[in-house]
C-alpha cells in the first residue's frame, strides 16, 4: 500500500514531464502528501501531457460522496486486479496518468512496532509512479479529477518492509503510458512491474511521519 508522498522539486516538473504551459496555480513543495488532498498529476491532453491538481483518492463517476476514498482505499488499485475490478477496468485502459514524486514512504511491521521508511529510485530524483484517473461531479455541481496509485508486488529491497510497492515508471514508458490509444492489457501489464533489484534507497526515518499535520523536509531525514 502506498499511503504517503513527496513533491519538492517544483521547478523541474515542466522539463521532466515535457509540460509547455504554465504549472498550476497552488502548486507548493510538499513532504508529506496524504490521500484526500490535492496533489499534481500528469495527463495527456490534445496529444501533450498536461499537469492538472486532482484529489488523492479514486472516486468513481457514479459515487454519492468521497467517503469511498476511505472506506474502499481507492488511493491505490491493485495491478493484479485493475482489469477486473468494475472500479478501474475503464480507466486503466483509457485514463491513465503519471503521479509525480520525489520519494515515497512506507512502514516496516515490527515487535516493536511500525518503523517508517523514505524510498526513492537510485537512478532518478524526480520520477513518476503509475496512476489512473477519473471525473467526479459532488452533491453541488463541482467537477472533480481524482486519481489512484497503482500497486505490485514488491521488489527484493521492498520486500523487507511491505508486500506492495507503488508502480514506479521507467522515463522511457511514461509517454506510452499516457497515450489513451493503447489499451491492450498484456501491453500495460508489462509497465505495471516492481522496480528492478538492488535500484531502491530505503532509508528510516522519523515518527513524525504518521501525523497528517506535519509537512517539512526534516521528514526525509534517516534516522540511522
Amino acid at each position: 500500500m502506498s499511503s504517503r508522498y513527496t513533491l519538492f522539486q517544483l521547478n523541474q516538473l515542466g522539463d521532466r514531464f515535457s509540460i509547455d504551459e504554465s504549472l498550476p496555480s497552488g502548486l507548493k513543495k510538499r513532504y508529506n502528501i496524504v490521500p484526500g488532498q490535492t496533489a499534481p498529476v500528469v495527463i495527456e491532453h490534445n496529444r501533450q501531457p498536461k499537469l492538472v491538481m486532482m484529489k488523492w483518492g479514486f472516486v468513481p463517476f457514479n459515487a454519492k460522496d468521497a467517503n469511498s476514498i476511505f472506506r474502499y482505499k481507492t488511493y491505490n488499485a491493485r495491478s493484479e486486479s485493475i482489469f477486473e475490478k468494475a472500479t478501474w477496468k475503464e480507466a486503466i485502459r483509457t485514463r491513465r496518468c503519471l503521479v509525480p514524486t520525489n520519494g515515497f514512504y512506507e512502514w516496516a511491521e515490527t515487535p516493536t512496532g511500525k518503523r517508517p521508511f523514505f524510498i526513492r529510485p537510485k537512478d532518478q530524483g524526480l520520477f513518476s509512479l503509475a496512476g489512473i484517473y477519473s471525473s467526479w461531479q459532488d452533491p453541488e455541481g463541482v467537477e472533480w479529477g481524482t486519481y489512484s496509485i497503482i500497486t505490485t508486488t514488491p521488489n527484493k529491497e521492498m520486500q523487507t518492509i511491505h508486500d506492495r510497492m507503488p508502480v514506479i515508471l521507467h522515463p522511457n514508458d511514461e509517454a506510452l503510458w499516457l497515450d489513451p490509444s493503447i489499451s491492450d492489457a498484456g501491453i500495460l501489464y508489462d509497465f505495471m512491474r516492481p522496480y528492478p533489484n538492488d535500484m531502491l534507497l530505503l532509508n528510516e526515518v522519523s515518527q513524525e511521519i504518521n501525523s497528517i499535520k506535519v509537512d517539512n523536509a526534516r521528514l526525509m531525514t534517516r534516522l540511522r
